[in-house]
């Protein structure tokens, strides 16, 4: 794989595959700790099975970079939230124009998203150019689900019934989605909590479900190439 940290002009990430041939991206929206360890490790799983992976910086405007997960200005940095997922998206629009100029990039991507950065699996596709989106422990989905009309690039939506930022009338809402959006998939497992893929949160992760997701993105992905 080839690592490196760019600006455009925001700090983001970006891994490529050992391969010569073009491949479909996927671009990583994080948390609100931003891109963390778990983060960068994810992006590199991605590029180990051969795709071209990018986590840009969605703080770059209040306090950018990693924080941990007790660093007091985790929270206020991701407030007003509408406010910062809409900058977010000139964000997501920016590092899809950088992958374009990536000689491996066959031109389509996937944009996942975890907890803060869960919403952009519905814009990407909605608006940004995105060709299939995911979201991981999503949160402030409900303020997003009337953007799911219209889309029909695939979308993938998972949850934990014991995630406490997607309470009952969230997870509802979004089970209902399916029988009228056949590209539209939710999955909700039982006794599961928020951030069940940061690895480095032991407390919550899961690694079946973290397995599970991961195989989600990567059968879209395929779909891609």
């Amino acid at each position: 794989m080839q690592k490196k940290d760019v600006k455009i002009p925001f700090d983001c990430y970006v891994v490529a595959p050992d391969t010569k041939d073009t491949v479909p991206a996927i671009v990583l929206a994080s948390a609100i700790h931003g891109v963390d360890q778990d983060i960068r490790d994810l992006a590199d799983s991605f590029a180990a099975r051969g795709y071209l992976a990018a986590t840009p910086d969605l703080f770059s405007r209040s306090v950018p970079g990693p924080l941990t997960r007790d660093d007091p200005r985790s929270q206020p940095r991701g407030q007003p939230r509408l406010e910062k997922i809409r900058d977010g998206e000139k964000d997501l629009s920016d590092t899809l124009a950088m992958l374009k100029k990536e000689p491996l990039f066959n031109g389509r991507a996937a944009v996942i998203g975890f907890c803060y950065g869960g919403p952009f699996s519905i814009l990407g596709p909605k608006r940004l150019g995105y060709a299939a989106g995911i979201a991981c422990h999503g949160t402030q989905m409900l303020d997003y689900i009337k953007e799911l009309e219209g889309v029909t690039q695939p979308v993938c939506i998972i949850w934990g019934d014991q995630d406490v930022m997607a309470p009952p009338p969230v997870l509802e809402a979004y089970r209902a989605v399916p029988a009228r959006m056949k590209n539209v998939e939710v999955h909700i497992f039982p006794g599961i909590l928020h951030g069940y893929m940061m690895k480095t949160a032991p407390k919550v992760y899961d690694q079946k479900l973290y397995d599970f997701s991961m195989g989600k993105a990567f059968a879209i992905l395929e779909g891609l190439r």
